[in-house]
């Protein structure tokens, strides 16, 4: 999380010289080619079961394709700030989905931890300025408060997508390894972008981007189809889906240190007290494991 924290902080320029469609399928095309010996099933890996390719394709299309076109065109009918503030519900949806659809006994130490990772996130969003997305004309219009909470909607159903996206992949790291979860995925989002980034690759003038840019593409294209997903992959195997959750508080405090150490931003009083609350959340998540593994023997109480 703080991977994908970095790269959305420095990939500002990729969405000014690419449109949005076109950068996922290049993308995601970059990623199936450093991923192509990750699709080779190992040997001792079962073969996969109807079940298992319909949930591959349920985790691109939520997590990829889905989210994606939720989160850009629900910013675009309100603001980057209302995004972050809506979507700070993501560890709480993640938390609710692994209680409801993977049994998980989730304790009360975790759901105070989700509650932490929820207001840091919105404490981050809403010490940044309000930008209206739309035009002053656009807001003059007599329909312009449906947009709103159309884009209001647009955006709950990103953050309910990015939560089956980690429930999904918890459900995978039982019958498949992280590796070749990672480059499947990766395939379905190539597929599902392939028309949309064909249409418009078709007019866009690649000659006119420069090398900068395309050394920051493969950067981002790796590290956000292949290093990211692979590491959280790898640690839902041994993590509950709920706990991986508030994991996702570290995205907005990764991508403000850069703010802060790269781009030359300044941390306001407002972020200072979210970047305690996402780390007080991130460390009321792993205390439980911590204190198993310091008893030594038996299990940890749920509510411990």
């Amino acid at each position: 999380m703080s991977l994908v924290g970095s790269y959305v902080a420095l990939s500002k320029p990729l969405a000014a010289a690419f449109p949005v469609l076109l950068l996922a399928w290049m993308r995601f095309g970059i990623g199936a080619l450093a991923m192509l010996t990750w699709l080779k099933k190992p040997a001792d890996e079962p073969p996969l079961t109807p079940q298992t390719r319909g949930l591959l394709f349920l985790q691109s299309l939520l997590g990829n394709f889905l989210f994606t076109v939720c989160m850009i065109y629900g910013v675009s009918l309100t603001s980057a700030t209302s995004a972050g503030v809506i979507m700070a519900c993501i560890p709480a949806c993640v938390a609710v989905m692994s209680w409801l659809f993977l049994r998980e006994r989730v304790a009360r130490r975790t759901w105070v931890a989700v509650a932490c990772a929820v207001i840091g996130i919105a404490l981050f969003s809403l010490s940044k300025p309000e930008h209206p997305a739309q035009s002053g004309s656009a807001l003059e219009h007599d329909n312009a408060i449906y947009l709103q909470w159309l884009g209001y909607a647009l955006l709950l159903c990103a953050s309910v997508c990015e939560g089956a996206y980690s429930v999904i992949g918890k459900k995978l790291t039982g019958a498949m390894g992280p590796k070749r979860i990672t480059s499947l995925i990766n395939l379905w989002g190539f597929l599902l972008s392939m028309p949309f980034g064909l249409y418009l690759a078709w007019g866009f003038d690649f000659a006119a981007v420069p090398w900068s840019i395309w050394l920051l593409l493969l950067f981002y294209a790796l590290a956000a189809c292949m290093w990211t997903v692979w590491l959280w992959m790898t640690g839902l195997r041994a993590v509950p889906a709920a706990q991986g959750g508030v994991f996702t508080v570290l995205l907005p405090v990764s991508a403000a240190l850069v703010g802060v150490l790269v781009l030359g931003e300044r941390f306001t009083p407002l972020q200072l007290l979210a970047f305690g609350l996402a780390l007080a959340s991130v460390v009321l998540a792993t205390l439980p494991s911590r204190l198993a593994l310091r008893v030594g023997r038996g299990a940890a109480r749920p509510d411990d």
